[in-house]
């Protein structure tokens, strides 16, 4: 049967717990990297994780170059530098190996005193449950939401602080009719962009599910779609943080005609 993640619902809502703890381990192993990276940090004699910190810096410096200014973009760059770690190491963590445990319907389960929530929708033969408890953070899209959220936010609050009077004058160009088109078109943004994330990284884990049911010899399958979905996952990275920039551009640089 497919895997069901595990949840539970406090005040009538349901929490997802392995998305919650995924969460979590990205957050620790980004900021484990960060520490590797800037401890015994050498003008002359730097380490490896310096060299590759210091690649990311300027990898993410040109995402900013080709957007804007980069005088105007510098402030952006700590906000790039922490989206591009967070999200490729959120893509990849579901792609080594998952936690599953079997819980039998009749008997339920608990997580911390918390009954978790069982699908109502199963077969009639069907006695037991498989919980999933790995998984890509961003294979969930109240994930790929959020994070779009938190983008989309600060976008708005940066072209009301850095640029009011054009950021508002460009909601009713070229005309005040177009008002109501403007204002879906900025609507439509954090969805494509939160949309694409989740798709791409879900999909591919869907994938694996589905090699790994083909046995013995779904391996070198496995192998092949593990080192793609690593590509994917880089990319979907790459794009996030390209298109935050550009939102910031459209936002902060645009100018009165």
């Amino acid at each position: 049967m497919d895997h069901i993640f595990p949840e539970v619902e406090l005040g009538g809502i349901s929490f997802d717990l392995a998305a919650i703890f995924m969460i979590l381990v990205s957050s620790i192993v980004v900021f484990v990297l960060a520490k590797l990276a800037v401890r015994g940090a050498s003008v002359t004699n730097p380490t490896k994780m310096q060299n590759f910190l210091e690649w990311v810096i300027e990898f993410v410096i040109n995402i900013i170059g080709t957007s804007m200014d980069i005088k105007k973009g510098r402030p952006y760059l700590t906000l790039g530098i922490a989206l591009i770690m967070y999200l490729f190491v959120a893509n990849l963590l579901g792609l080594p190996f998952g936690i599953i445990s079997k819980v039998d319907v009749h008997h339920g389960a608990q997580f911390l005193g918390m009954d978790l929530v069982m699908p109502t929708d199963l077969a009639a033969d069907e006695t037991e449950v498989h919980i999933a408890w790995w998984k890509s953070p961003t294979a969930d899209v109240a994930v790929a939401g959020a994070l779009m959220a938190i983008v989309i936010v600060l976008t708005h609050v940066e072209g009301l602080r850095r640029n009011r009077k054009h950021y508002l004058k460009h909601y009713f160009e070229p005309y005040i009719a177009f008002f109501p088109l403007n204002v879906i078109k900025e609507v439509s943004k954090p969805l494509s962009l939160s949309l694409r994330l989740y798709g791409n990284i879900f999909a591919g884990e869907v994938m694996i599910s589905v090699i790994m049911g083909m046995g013995w010899f779904g391996i070198p399958a496995l192998i092949v779609w593990q080192g793609f979905s690593i590509f994917v996952g880089a990319i979907q990275s790459f794009v996030f943080v390209m298109l935050t920039m550009v939102y910031m551009s459209q936002a902060i640089v645009h100018e009165e005609h």
